[in-house]
């Protein structure tokens, strides 16, 4: 969902840095970007100088062509000196991707959170070469159209071992709660919620720093999607409740360092936006469903614009996510279609 936004939110770069190069946002922080296959073409990196080496937070998916910008920004921006710790924001393959990689053949330490850690290296293993049946069954749940089922079904199932390097044992655990020091600083460890599990966020005790990953955008709101291996679950509330107990935290001073988009200052703002906006949407969603709908039959509410075919998964998963919402706490009732899709109505 794009947001708009307000005077009191800044963008101190106009620009991202060009892939290969850096741009140093603070003392010994380092900003870089990796190219994604996707509508959302990129991922913000971040190298923090550890004086005999670097921490490394997120790595991009994995493949040949980020693999090769990382070695050229190996041998320039971070000026020889080796990857020595892979910090992970949280499971996904633009975070994950090449952690792996960095572990086996950089002797990188791995940091992450046990859920993202666990979900990755459970996701790397899971390889399907046909589609699985819960994974139709929940398409179909989610009012599917039989067109698009059909495309889907006629190539091969995406795999997460697809863009993400093979994932060896061992790794280093943070949780809610931890201070870590990265980059001359120490960072405390919030974990948030809702676009993924045990989704870390570090906020510097020494400047203004905070990383953010995927849980705070700028000008984007993260995506909040159900899947197959948890149809029931509830991530709009898992989220809200991160966002409600991370905004005390928040200061309008404090430059933002998310996964994507730009660097941003005036958190408090952004924050009180992003809660707002999926509160406006679970409103419209909730009028909506006046008449009986479908997952899939109410993009038009939520998003408020067109959904192109290449959002068309991502805007399925998240629509799934708020009719969970407002089933969970009991302002819409479901039925099943003949179809097989689950059909949500406002009560009263």
């Amino acid at each position: 969902m794009d947001d708009e936004h307000p005077p009191t939110i800044r963008y101190p770069w106009s620009e991202p840095p060009a892939s290969g190069e850096a741009i140093e946002i603070a003392d010994g922080v380092l900003w870089m970007r990796l190219p994604l296959p996707m509508a959302l073409d990129h991922v913000n990196v971040y190298a923090l100088d550890d004086g005999d080496g670097w921490t490394v937070i997120d790595t991009g998916v994995s493949s040949k062509k980020t693999r090769s910008i990382w070695e050229t920004l190996l041998a320039g921006p971070l000026a020889g000196k080796p990857v020595k710790r892979v910090v992970v924001t949280h499971h996904h393959p633009d975070h994950v991707g090449n952690a792996g990689w960095f572990q086996s053949e950089h002797g990188a330490e791995l940091v992450a959170s046990r859920t993202a850690w666990l979900f990755a290296r459970m996701l790397t293993l899971d390889v399907q070469e046909n589609w699985p049946s819960e994974t139709l069954e929940f398409y179909r749940s989610a009012g599917m159209t039989p067109e698009i089922l059909a495309k889907r079904m006629a190539d091969r199932p995406f795999n997460f071992a697809d863009t993400v390097y093979p994932m060896p044992l061992g790794f280093t655990r943070i949780k809610q709660g931890d201070v870590i020091r990265m980059g001359g600083r120490d960072w405390d460890v919030h974990m948030g919620n809702g676009h993924a599990p045990e989704h870390a966020t570090f906020w510097s005790r020494d400047d203004s720093l905070v990383l953010t990953g995927d849980q705070i955008l700028s000008s984007i709101s993260p995506n909040l999607g159900v899947y197959a291996t948890e149809p029931m679950a509830n991530p709009v509330a898992d989220w809200l409740e991160a966002c409600e107990r991370l905004q005390p935290l928040a200061h309008p001073d404090h430059l933002v360092l998310g996964g994507h988009k730009l660097p941003f200052t005036g958190l408090p703002t952004r924050m009180r936006q992003l809660i707002d906006n999926h509160h406006g949407a679970l409103t419209r969603l909730l009028d909506d469903l006046e008449t009986p709908k479908a997952a899939s039959e109410c993009f038009a509410s939520l998003f408020k614009r067109t959904i192109r075919e290449g959002e068309y998964g991502l805007a399925l998963v998240e629509a799934v996510a708020h009719v969970n919402h407002l089933h969970h706490i009991g302002a819409v009732t479901r039925t099943r279609r003949a179809d097989g899709a689950w059909v949500y109505q406002r009560k009263g």
